[in-house]
């Protein structure tokens, strides 16, 4: 394979921290690429959530009932 060979200053690749390369920046090849979007389709990158317990107490809007008549 033929891995693009322009190394970018800088940050290194996060996922093995080798320098990064410009055609695939952040990552230096990829192999790393791959793994990357592996982890994000897998849920290992998941962004916690909660709900609010305040939002519950809040008054909910009436429906507007004007529109069919």
């Amino acid at each position: 394979m033929n891995e693009p060979t322009e190394i970018q200053p800088g940050k290194p690749c996060p996922i093995c921290g080798r320098p990064a390369v410009q055609a695939l920046r952040p990552f230096c090849s990829r192999r790393c690429a791959d793994i990357d979007l592996n982890r994000w389709l897998s849920g290992a990158y998941a962004v916690p959530a909660h709900d609010d317990p305040d939002d519950d107490d809040l008054p909910r809007p009436a429906p507007d009932r004007s529109a069919g008549e």
